[in-house]
């Protein structure tokens, strides 16, 4: 007696969705039961019907198979058993496309359940069907006419369709008693997630839902017309599937924007402040909530809490030692480590407890540094005092966010396509991982060649040449420490001054591994919550800590086990007075209208930085309930970078990654399958101001470690940080997975969105116009020219043009618009 397992798929035209009665086959072992007793697995699924207007194989599986399909016309067989056979002997010795060495027995005992003829005490059923079927009130009624039959097989060389229209209907058995067409579908197994029998079966099993459809089949009496009646029922397919369409919302605006063809309209941006109000009124009844959400209540997230701030603190606090001592150096100790701490602290405090969206971080960045660089040249140039040039022009800065707030310019961000956000976001990944590797290099040529560094200055410079201009990420964190980490101090390296430095090439080897330890305990344990090993929550609190734990244990070997072997500390130099305000009375009208152009510049980066990581931070994938608050978040900004200025600290807005990522850790995340493929999905998001908030007290508790123990993280754990962080942050970029399906064999592409609706030519094509628009933005924000790198965010803006004007021009604008979906299944 034979325990036996069968799939069954089921449509639902009613609701527009296959309803499968799909198993999986369990073990069909042989087992000798009293009484003719076996087993039958048996479990339902939902296919969704096929979309004829968006899905492109859906026209590709009936051109391509209509024209060599086997179709059998007034078969006079009766049983199922002869019906299929005369089925796979068209099948597999066709002429056109022959199986040599598929065996029709075997293919047989495929479709079945048991590999024999039906005898007393087997059960010989189909193995994989799709049905249609009806819900109704009283229970499920199934379209008994028609059956639809798939199956995979190792021998076959490719796909197969055959369609069977029987003389008379046939009785054979439960669900299928008045059978008039059959439907094959014989695939191999490696196929591509869009080519598979199933996918196959799907697009015949939309048409034949249709009574319309298979009465007419009934009346034909060619197989040309027969073939004609399908294509016609595509056409109909097509035209029904086609007009208004759900539009895509994307939480970009006080008003939740679609994200449509509308252009925008000067009435949208008036009247004044009506974007902070709505902020104001979505956000500030579920203010509260803020604080006890995960700690009052049943579901409590204590433990994440803990572990995302101890996260938020290390992903924080080393870029700020890292640009506050490259600061320090480009003004001469006015701005240093500790008011770069300090104004860190106080920044992130305020944004944490005031802020519409507190899932976003603020930091300082390269970009910042850059500019701050630029007015000290200015200063030297001209005779102006720094710290009163630096407060002026952030006063302009936080002039011109302050306009942009309250004539609602956010909702210019709308015309940023999800497409243009993640080249930006992959060329923030590339400019760390290519900052790292370049600090490495020059480790190498100084440690492991002996090669001569020349004087202070030219180390400045260089270091200056690796910064590459990203976005709000410290995208070339690692070029501010060529600077700062691997110089010593002005006074020590001077010409005459400065001792000989013997090579020692157990620096250079040991800072190599020291680096590629780092990000290898790091994402090992990032991973670690997909393992087996452990309960899942010690799993899941390792994969939180993975940061702060590699960084910890890096730090210690680093310290302790080679305490023989020198490594390099950041410039520290302590700070006269936090807290002194600029005078801002002695800068005349020409200084001051300089300090507007300057202000101006920057507050478009402010604008295009603090928007854009927000944007993805809301992300509705992310799947946040609370609502966004773009106008009063940027308002919020303003104000901070105002004070900020007039106290001589370092300017700070919104920072890629670590804003997706610290809404990352706050998630809950589900593995899903779907055709072979696993890929995770948020279920919730704890939205929370508390890890912000704590993150931001231990920055400021840091200025008590300051010079030891924090000198004593060395910069190749740095290094394999950046790495990290890189390393993570392309794990839900698009590009960049469609980047590696070039490498990828077809039958392994996911069963994305973009793969069912687009073409795979006009996807590859996208790729490579957006890998030109990647190259663009290095162009610009790798220059080692500094004034290049200040008009960037003029480069970000043109990339608005080329994706509406161009673009188009190019591939049609329905793919372009599948490729932008936010969804991604």
């Amino acid at each position: 007696m034979a325990g036996a397992a069968r799939h069954v798929f089921h449509l639902q035209p009613c609701e527009k969705t296959f309803m499968s009665h799909c198993e999986y086959p369990e073990d069909a072992a042989e087992s000798e039961l009293p009484g003719g007793c076996g087993l039958l697995h048996t479990s339902r699924k939902y296919l969704k019907l096929k979309n004829f207007e968006e899905e492109i194989r859906a026209h590709r599986d009936l051109d391509g198979f209509l024209d060599q399909a086997s179709i059998i016309l007034n078969e006079p067989a009766t049983s199922l058993d002869d019906v299929l056979r005369a089925m796979l002997l068209g099948l597999v010795h066709k002429r056109d496309s022959p199986e040599p060495e598929c065996n029709l027995d075997l293919l047989m005992a495929m479709l079945f359940t048991d590999a024999e003829p039906p005898m007393e005490g087997k059960v010989h059923l189909l193995s994989d069907t799709i049905q249609g079927v009806t819900a109704t009130v009283t229970g499920v009624q199934y379209q008994q006419s028609w059956l639809c039959i798939i199956c995979t097989s190792k021998f076959l060389m490719k796909r197969h369709v055959c369609i069977s229209r029987l003389v008379r209907p046939q009785n054979w058995g439960e669900n299928c008693c008045e059978v008039r067409f059959v439907i094959m579908v014989l695939a191999p197994p490696k196929m591509k997630s869009t080519k598979t029998a199933t996918e196959v079966g799907r697009t015949f099993a939309t048409m034949f839902l249709d009574i319309t459809l298979r009465q007419k089949l009934l009346k034909t009496r060619t197989v040309d017309e027969f073939k004609d009646a399908l294509l016609h029922q595509r056409q109909l397919l097509t035209a029904m599937k086609q007009g208004p369409t759900p539009s895509i919302h994307y939480s970009i605006s006080s008003i939740c924007i679609q994200r449509s063809h509308q252009p925008l309209q000067h009435k949208d941006f008036f009247p004044v402040a009506k974007g902070i109000r709505e902020d104001f009124a979505r956000r500030f009844p579920v203010y509260s909530l803020d604080f006890t959400d995960g700690i009052i209540g049943k579901n409590k997230a204590v433990g994440k809490y803990i572990t995302t701030t101890l996260f938020l603190y290390f992903a924080c606090l080393l870029p700020t030692i890292a640009f506050g001592s490259l600061n320090d150096e480009n003004t001469d100790g006015a701005i240093d480590v500790q008011k770069t701490i300090a104004g860190q602290s106080i920044g992130g405090l305020l944004y944490a407890l005031f802020s519409g969206q507190p899932l976003v971080v603020l930091l300082t960045t390269a970009p910042l540094a850059l500019y701050t660089h630029v007015i000290r040249g200015i200063c030297d140039d001209y005779d102006l005092d720094f710290s009163t040039f630096y407060a002026c022009t952030g006063l302009w800065n936080s002039f011109f966010l302050a306009l942009y707030a309250f004539f609602n310019f956010s909702l210019i961000m709308s015309l940023f396509k999800r497409s243009t956000e993640e080249i930006i976001a992959l060329f923030i990944s590339m400019t760390f991982v290519l900052d790292a590797v370049k600090g490495m290099v020059k480790i190498f040529q100084k440690y492991y060649f002996g090669s001569s560094h020349g004087n202070h200055e030219d180390e400045h410079v260089s270091a200056l040449s690796l910064m590459g201009v990203g976005t709000s990420l410290n995208t070339s964190f690692h070029a501010a420490l060529n600077t700062s980490l691997l110089s010593s101090p002005p006074e020590l390296t001077s010409i005459s001054s400065r001792p000989v430095e013997h090579v020692s090439r157990e620096t250079a080897v040991l800072s190599l591994l020291i680096m590629l330890g780092t990000l290898w305990l790091s994402y090992t344990l990032y991973q670690f919550k997909k393992s087996p090993y452990l309960h899942p929550y010690m799993r899941e609190i390792l994969s939180d800590c993975a940061l702060p734990i590699s960084v910890l244990t890096f730090s210690l070997i680093c310290s302790y086990g080679f305490r023989e072997i020198k490594m390099s500390k950041f410039r520290y130099n302590p700070s006269e007075s936090l807290f002194k305000i600029a005078e801002m009375q002695s800068l005349s009208l020409g200084a001051i209208g300089s300090a507007m152009g300057l202000g101006f510049l920057l507050s478009m980066l402010f604008f295009i930085e603090q928007n854009l990581v927000a944007a993805l931070a809301n992300a509705p994938e992310n799947r946040l309930v609370k609502g966004t608050a773009y106008h009063w978040d940027l308002l919020l900004v303003a104000i901070i970078n105002m004070g900020l200025s007039l106290f001589g600290m370092p300017w700070i807005h919104a920072a890629y990654p670590h804003s997706p990522l610290h809404v990352r850790a706050l998630a809950v995340v589900e593995e899903r399958v779907e055709n072979g493929h696993i890929y995770e999905t948020i279920v919730n998001v704890w939205e929370t101001r508390l890890t912000t908030l704590g993150a931001s007290i231990l920055v400021g508790f840091s200025l008590l470690l300051l010079p030891i123990p924090l000198q004593w993280i060395p910069k190749p754990v740095l290094y394999g940080l950046f790495l990290y962080i890189a390393l993570t942050s392309i794990d839900a970029n698009q590009l960049f997975e469609r980047m590696a399906l070039l490498l990828k064999d077809q039958a392994s592409y996911p069963p994305t969105h973009y793969i069912r609706r687009v073409p795979q030519r006009k996807i590859h094509y996208f790729t490579g116009l957006q890998a030109l628009q990647l190259l663009l933005l290095c162009a610009f924000g790798m220059s080692p020219l500094p004034y290049m790198k200040m008009i960037f965010p003029l480069i970000m803006m043109v990339m608005i043009p080329i994706r509406y004007k161009l673009l188009p021009r190019i591939i049609e604008a329905k793919y372009l618009d599948a490729m932008d979906a936010e969804h991604s299944a």
